[in-house]
C-alpha cells in the first residue's frame, strides 16, 4: 500500500517520502495490519509490486517497506525496481561489480571494429566487465547508436550477430544501449569507458592502432 498525501489521482497530491543517504524512497506499507501499525491516517492506495516499480524509477525512486517497523524497515533502491518493472530473469541483480575488462578477446574486438566500419547506424563501441550480485561474469558491448529507430536497431543487431562468431570460447557476451538513462553499465560506460571504436576519431579505423595507442585499452606498464 502506497501511502499518499492528498487523494491518488489529484494533480496535488504527492507520494510520501522518505529521503536517505540522499536518495529519495516513497514510503508503503505491505499489508493492512501493518497500515494499521504504522498510525498513517491520509490516503493510501493498493498498487502491484510492478506497477509501482515501474512508475517510481524513472524519476530514480526507491519504495521503502514499512518505515514504521522495527529497524526503520526496508528499502528497495530505484535500480532494483528497474529489475522487477523489467523482469528479474532480464535484467542482472544488483549491486553490480562493473570495470575495464582484462579477459584477452583480441579477435573478437578486432572483428567487431570491422563490422563497426561497415555499420553506418553505429556512432562508437565502448566495453566493461561486469560481475552481478548474483551469477557469472560476463562481458558488456556499449552500443552507441546514431539514431534510435527500428531500421538503426536492427543494423546493429545483425552486427553483433555476426561478431558473436569471434567470441573466444566460454566467454558470455551481453550488451547496452548508451542511449538508456536508467542502466546502470550504460552510466558507468558513459563516465569511465573511452570508446574503443568511434566513427569520429582518426584512429578508429585501424584496430591495430587502437591497441598500440591505448585508445580504449589500458596502456602497457
Amino acid at each position: 500500500m502506497l501511502l499518499w498525501h492528498g487523494r491518488p489521482g489529484d494533480p496535488e497530491a504527492q507520494y510520501g517520502s522518505v529521503e536517505v543517504a540522499g536518495h529519495g524512497y516513497a514510503p508503503c506499507v505491505t499489508s493492512r495490519r501493518e497500515l494499521l501499525a504504522s498510525g498513517w491516517t491520509r490516503e493510501h492506495e493498493v498498487v502491484s509490486g510492478r506497477d509501482i516499480a515501474a512508475a517510481l524509477y524513472p524519476d530514480h525512486w526507491g519504495l521503502w517497506l514499512n518505515p514504521h517497523a522495527v529497524g526503520g524497515g526496508l528499502g528497495i533502491p530505484w535500480l532494483d525496481l528497474r529489475r522487477i518493472a523489467g523482469g528479474l530473469d532480464r535484467l542482472p541483480a544488483g549491486p553490480l561489480r562493473i570495470t575495464e575488462p582484462s579477459v584477452r578477446a583480441d579477435g573478437f574486438y578486432t572483428e567487431l571494429v570491422a563490422l563497426a566500419e561497415r555499420t553506418r547506424a553505429l556512432r562508437s563501441l565502448r566495453r566493461a566487465w561486469v560481475q552481478p550480485a548474483v551469477g557469472p561474469a560476463y562481458l558488456v558491448i556499449g552500443l552507441d547508436v546514431a539514431e534510435p529507430d527500428e531500421r538503426s536497431a536492427e543494423a546493429v543487431r545483425g552486427m553483433m550477430r555476426q561478431a558473436i562468431a569471434a567470441v573466444p570460447e566460454g566467454l558470455p557476451v551481453g550488451t547496452v544501449a548508451m542511449a538508456d538513462g536508467y542502466d546502470p553499465v550504460a552510466m558507468w560506460l558513459r563516465a569511465n569507458a573511452r570508446p574503443f571504436y568511434d566513427r569520429d576519431a582518426p584512429a578508429a579505423h585501424d584496430p591495430g592502432s587502437l591497441r598500440q595507442h591505448g585508445y580504449g585499452y589500458p596502456r602497457p606498464r
